[in-house]
């Protein structure tokens, strides 16, 4: 066996059939995006086997991202765990062949329980669909494994389709970085969204004079190790940053190196960032401009004094913390 070839064959069937499955999405999405936002209690989700792995999945993608969302398997709910579920709760249940017998005692019980009953299958036309308010057809024509046993691409289906309905919800509630970052504070991600950049800038800042000589410029570099140092005229407003590789193309570019002055070499203006703001908007600035420092100003105004620098080394290393 081709292990690569195989590999990508498999890749290729999935996306085949997931293509598939989009494509037949029509109002009933809709309709259950509807059912869930306009909904006052909470979502639970319910499989056994590999599709209650990805119920657990789609769980935790919706309650983190502003849907109430539990997960149950079906095998336990009906040994206890249906205690957990409240009358009216949308229900969503997942079950490729729609027949499973776990799954449809469960149903029943919901039913009693005035639940609306949204089906996550692969057949339109089975008991699960039949006893359903609403269905999502995740129907595949093959699995990627060669015996067709494998849940390979019916649980992908599952999964995207559990991806589709939760991305919707966020749109619908509009649901901002700053929610992200309140259901993440434990993450590197969430930190950065509840960090402001005067909590993990120094208010170091390198500067010289646009008459500083090349070797006191290096000197100044090396002494405050943020690779840049910033370039003031001769009433102290900053006009211009020299990075490393400033001094670098300076080195190549110039002959005479010993009455070269800062002025000479240095990038005009620099990039500015307000203390109040956000990590992660400036590390949105940083990738825009293809840089990894920012002076960092009270107001970005013009001729704001720099009070600090913000490095990208200072992002990463205090968010993992």
């Amino acid at each position: 066996m081709d292990i690569i070839a195989r590999s990508k064959e498999v890749f290729r069937i999935e996306m085949a059939e997931i293509s598939r499955v989009g494509d037949r999405i029509g109002n009933e999405m809709c309709q259950v995006v509807d059912l869930i936002y306009n909904h006052q209690g909470k979502v639970v989700l319910t499989g056994i086997g590999k599709t209650g792995i990805i119920g657990k999945k789609i769980a935790a993608s919706l309650a983190s991202t502003g849907t109430q969302a539990i997960f149950i398997n079906a095998a336990e709910a009906l040994h206890g765990d249906l205690g957990m579920v409240s009358r009216g709760d949308v229900v969503i249940a997942i079950s490729n062949s729609g027949e499973s017998d776990e799954i449809l005692n469960v149903v029943r019980n919901l039913k009693k329980m005035n639940c609306p009953i949204v089906a996550m299958t692969g057949d339109k036309q089975s008991s699960l669909a039949q006893q359903s308010d609403l269905v999502l057809d995740i129907h595949v024509e093959r699995e990627a494994c060669k015996i067709g046993l494998a849940p390979t691409t019916s649980t992908t289906a599952a999964l995207v389709m559990g991806d589709a309905l939760t991305v919707c919800l966020m749109e619908k509630r509009n649901f901002q970085p700053e929610n992200f970052a309140l259901y993440h504070p434990g993450g590197a991600l969430g930190r950065r969204m509840l960090t402001q950049v005067k909590d993990c800038m120094t208010d170091v800042v390198p500067m010289v004079r646009e008459e500083t000589l090349f070797k006191d410029v290096i000197a100044e570099v090396s002494l405050k190790k943020l690779g840049i140092t910033m370039v003031a005229d001769a009433q102290g407003c900053v006009t211009g940053i020299i990075t490393d590789g400033d001094i670098r193309r300076a080195a190549q570019h110039f002959d005479n190196l010993q009455t070269l002055k800062a002025a000479d070499f240095m990038s005009r203006g620099c990039k500015k960032i307000e203390a109040d703001a956000m990590v992660n908007d400036a590390l949105e600035l940083m990738d825009r401009y293809k840089i990894t420092t920012l002076a960092v100003v009270e107001k970005n105004e013009p001729n704001a004094p720099i009070i600090g620098v913000l490095h990208i080394h200072h992002i990463y290393g205090f968010t993992r913390q």
